[in-house]
């Protein structure tokens, strides 16, 4: 919900302006055959038959529950349909499609529906960063500028509040470079969209634009020579794409292969996210749902704020295309802390650095009505008290998209769950509707 409200303000009039930003799979075998960097790990196998829900300690009463409360939105037209899953101590309880994919021609959801996950795309790429930690290959206190040289000697805009006029911004050297952190909490000034979600200084000045064509190694060095939003570390701004995306050029240099081929080879097939892509094959792209909303009470089918591909350009921040099931074991995995299903995407030591709250209160003060209660880490917002928007229990962690894909985990109650549903913009009940329900439907 919070990252929905978030980026109900991110919908530009083009995916190529950065101004416009501003507003708004076979499965890899084990051992010899695995990708340097994979290691077998003992624990618990998940698979996706549906349990009782008493093997999970939760209620069928509960779970009819939550079918109720996603159908009574569907039923009010406040969505179309959804596709969720629910898994907790490690089993399968909850995993169905409602209502429709197409809400015009009445074409039911499917439970293989690809959904354009946007911002759900930033927890996956802070975990190929931590693969690489893991791997001893990068320091998330290197500098962006030991691998994209143009980030060097960083400069920030300063201007006064409400201030619209170029003229009038001052331009100052940072105090520090930015370091890989930076990128992966909204704390690095690239691209941001300011102090209460509206553009902030650096928006006035800065004249750099993604073109048709581009790809990371041609648009990422030519963001380094911006002006940032403000000194680095000092406060958090979400950034829609841009330091994201950097990061994913860093896993690019790092790894020494294409992002979206590191990203296949060590996280999507390891965890067997067998329909996760950041261009569908034309074979599955059928099953891509079409985002709606609604006007005059009729629903209309909306364009991709990022168009319609074939995408050059691999997005770290927005890019990826998936399904429920293939995010429901990307959370499985970071509820084992860092395995699944016999295999090692990171060590528990590097996975525990994602969900620490690494930038203190800066998030919670960020935009406190839909802030508060939480902390920020790697890609994830942490619950930190009960007085959470969401309700999740402290220590809970996870992230959505603009079209309304969210998924989390709470791993004081072993609980894993993902909602997916393609609306822009979303709205904020779906998802948090969804989560009270089958939090209530925990009995023991």
């Amino acid at each position: 919900m919070i990252e929905q409200r978030i980026e109900e303000v991110l919908e530009p009039a083009s995916p190529l302006s950065r101004r416009s930003i501003l507003s708004f799979g076979a499965l890899l075998a084990l051992g010899a055959c695995a990708p340097r960097g994979i290691a077998t790990a003992s624990g618990p196998r998940f698979d996706w038959t549906l349990r009782p829900a008493a093997d999970a300690g939760m209620s069928e009463a509960g779970l009819e529950a939550v079918r109720a409360a996603v159908q009574k939105q569907i039923d009010a037209g406040v969505i179309n349909g959804a596709v969720s899953a629910i898994a907790r101590r490690g089993k399968l309880v909850w995993y169905e499609a409602q209502g429709f994919g197409n809400p015009i021609d009445k074409t039911p959801m499917r439970k293989d529906a690809i959904f354009r996950v946007m911002s759900s795309s930033k927890p996956v790429t802070a975990v190929a960063i931590l693969t690489l930690v893991d791997e001893g290959k990068l320091s998330l206190d290197d500098k962006v500028s030991k691998y994209i040289p143009s980030f060097a000697n960083p400069r920030v805009a300063v201007s006064a509040p409400g201030n619209t006029d170029p003229a009038k911004v001052k331009i100052v050297p940072a105090t520090r470079e930015l370091v890989i952190r930076d990128l992966l909490t909204h704390t690095s000034g690239i691209t941001s969209v300011g102090d209460k979600m509206m553009p902030g200084p650096a928006s006035l000045v800065n004249r750099i634009e993604r073109l048709p064509g581009e790809t990371l190694e041609s648009y990422i060095p030519r963001i380094g020579p911006a002006v940032l939003q403000f000194q680095p570390g000092s406060k958090f701004s979400y950034s829609p794409l841009d330091a994201l995306d950097t990061a994913l050029y860093i896993v690019q240099l790092v790894s020494g292969r294409p992002a979206d081929v590191y990203m296949q080879e060590r996280i999507f097939a390891p965890l067997e996210m067998v329909d996760t892509y950041y261009n569908v094959p034309a074979a599955k792209q059928s099953r891509i749902v079409d985002i709606y909303a609604t006007k005059d009470g009729k629903w209309q089918a909306v364009d991709h704020i990022l168009g319609p591909g074939p995408y050059k350009y691999i997005s770290g921040g927005g890019g990826i295309f998936s399904t429920a099931h293939d995010f429901m074991n990307f959370e499985i995995m970071l509820l084992n802390r860092g395995s699944f299903n016999g295999r090692r995407i990171m060590r528990p030591e590097t996975h525990a650095l994602m969900h620490r709250n690494v930038v203190g209160s800066l998030f919670a003060d960020w935009f406190p009505p839909i802030t508060k209660g939480n902390g920020f880490g790697l890609g994830v917002r942490i619950a930190e008290s009960a007085d959470n928007l969401n309700g999740r229990s402290i220590g809970a962690y996870g992230w959505g998209g603009a079209y309304g894909t969210e998924s989390w985990v709470e791993p004081a109650l072993d609980l894993a769950g993902v909602f997916f549903i393609q609306m822009n913009p979303p709205p904020a009940s779906a998802s948090v509707n969804f989560e009270k329900a089958a939090r209530a439907a925990i009995v023991g």
